[in-house]
C-alpha cells in the first residue's frame, strides 16, 4: 500500500562557476546539522546534473510543515543560505507532497 502524502523539501542550485566543491562542502555540513539536530528530518540528498555540472539538486522526506518551518526559522539554516547566495547564481527552495507512488 502506498503512503501518500509525505513531504519533502527540494533545492534547486545554480552555482557560479568554479564553487562547486565549496558548495558540495558547505552543503554536506549543513545537510548533517539538519539531519542531526532537527526533529522531523531523518536524511537529505544531494544530486549533481551531469549535462549541467554546476545545477545541483537537493531533497529530503519532513516529518510535517510544522518541522520544516521550524528548520527554515533556525540560525545554521539562514547562515547557510547567506553562503548559498554567495556561491550560487540561484537559488529554487520548494516543499513538494507525494501524490503518487509506483513500486
Amino acid at each position: 500500500m502506498e503512503k501518500l502524502g509525505e513531504l519533502y523539501t527540494l533545492g534547486i542550485w545554480t552555482v557560479k562557476a568554479g564553487n562547486e566543491k565549496a558548495f558540495i562542502d558547505a552543503w554536506r555540513v549543513f545537510a548533517a546539522w539538519t539531519v542531526k539536530n532537527q526533529p522531523g528530518s531523518a536524511k537529505a540528498t544531494l544530486l549533481q546534473d551531469e549535462e549541467q555540472p554546476r545545477r545541483f539538486i537537493s531533497f529530503g522526506p519532513w516529518k510535517d510543515k510544522e518541522s520544516i518551518q521550524s528548520w527554515r526559522n533556525q540560525p545554521e539554516f539562514k547562515e547557510f543560505f547567506a553562503k548559498a547566495r554567495d556561491l550560487c547564481e540561484d537559488i529554487q527552495p520548494h516543499i513538494l507532497e507525494s501524490v503518487a507512488k509506483v513500486g
